[in-house]
């Protein structure tokens, strides 16, 4: 008699041509992700090859009940490190019947930024530190703590290892390899828990994060504990958690001049740059003020921070700190192009 396991972990490689499409669309918080499967006849690599497909948005909080068909475009393929063989998941963005994008759809909005002469010639380089924080299920409480209590002081914990200081780790490695099995070009990985994607150029940088998100839902989803991007999910005296947005330029000037673009532009920035994050910037655990845009090398209390290194090779990247953890990587991506590349103050 087959186990559950044995089935889930059949090969059809010997038995069919046909896969299994996973399709992923945001839905109606702009946070959360939904997925449904389709078969194909056979492997597919180009997403435009892909059959559109549609959903009830009346159930997502994207369309009326009465006219509730939203329909998925096909963007972008990942592998499928979950069924793998040649199954994919497929990053979609959503539109009307009429073909018109649907208020939830940013992607739509950021592939116009990409796709502008004046960007597409400067081909954006990004890196998203994305943070993260896993909660015990049911209680909402974060792993490892006391279930009403606190931890120690913040200290010990950054970057650790140790039974006592580090929890949930064979979730964050099984994100990293499935990641990387699935195509995302995630760089990396730190104990807060964070993971980086990057450098990734232009709209594609916004897909692999989706994603990455994605796969790291289903992943706490088989561990039974709760992913929350939220940027300070439990008030106190330690770090929120945020998604740091490094961007490539070539010059240091050309990077003092973008700074002092973003600087005119910081209250836009802060409003489209996650809910709730004024719990996080603060001022305090390594965050400037969300009121007052700074920027300094190798400040992790500024609102941009250039690295050293960059300083001294006259070129290279700097890091957006402000960005919370729950922002939408499309809307953030394209906003610094927008602001660096064809915003004229």
């Amino acid at each position: 008699m087959a186990l559950l396991t044995d089935l889930l972990n059949l090969d059809l490689s010997g038995s069919t041509e046909k896969i299994i499409a996973e399709y992923i669309w945001i839905g109606g918080s702009g946070m959360d992700l939904r997925s449904k499967a389709r078969t194909l006849p056979g492997p597919v690599t180009d997403p435009s090859k892909l059959p559109k497909w549609n959903y009830d948005g009346s159930s997502t909080g994207q369309a009326p009940g009465e006219d509730s068909e939203v329909i998925l475009y096909p963007q972008a393929i990942f592998k499928d490190p979950f069924r793998r063989g040649n199954n994919i998941l497929v990053m979609c963005d959503c539109y009307t019947p009429a073909g018109e994008p649907i208020p939830t759809n940013k992607r739509n909005a950021a592939a116009k930024v990409f796709s502008n002469p004046a960007v597409a010639a400067e081909e954006p380089w990004y890196g998203i530190e994305q943070e993260y924080t896993l909660l015990q299920k049911d209680i909402n409480w974060p792993l490892g703590w006391p279930v009403g209590g606190f931890p120690g002081p913040q200290g010990p914990y950054y970057c650790s290892i140790g039974a006592e200081k580090s929890f949930g780790r064979d979730i964050v490695d099984s994100h990293y390899k499935a990641c990387l099995f699935a195509g995302i070009n995630i760089s990396g990985i730190n104990g807060e828990w964070e993971f980086q994607v990057g450098p990734s150029v232009g709209i594609s940088a916004g897909d692999q994060v989706w994603v990455a998100r994605y796969i790291l839902e289903r992943i706490t989803e088989i561990a039974g504990v709760v992913v929350t991007f939220d940027p300070k999910p439990i008030p106190g005296d330690w770090n929120g958690a945020g998604a740091h947005t490094n961007y490539r330029t070539v010059g240091f000037e050309v990077i003092v001049a973008a700074v002092e673009k973003l600087k005119l532009r910081h209250k836009e920035h802060i409003a489209a740059y996650g809910e709730g994050n004024e719990r996080r910037l603060t001022g305090k655990h390594e965050t400037a003020d969300i009121h007052t845009f700074s920027w300094g090398v190798a400040n992790r209390g500024a609102s941009i921070r250039v690295g050293r290194e960059t300083e001294q090779n006259g070129k290279g990247y700097f890091e957006d700190r402000r960005p919370a953890s729950n922002m939408d990587p499309y809307v953030v991506t394209a906003m610094i192009a927008d602001t660096t590349l064809l915003w004229k103050p």
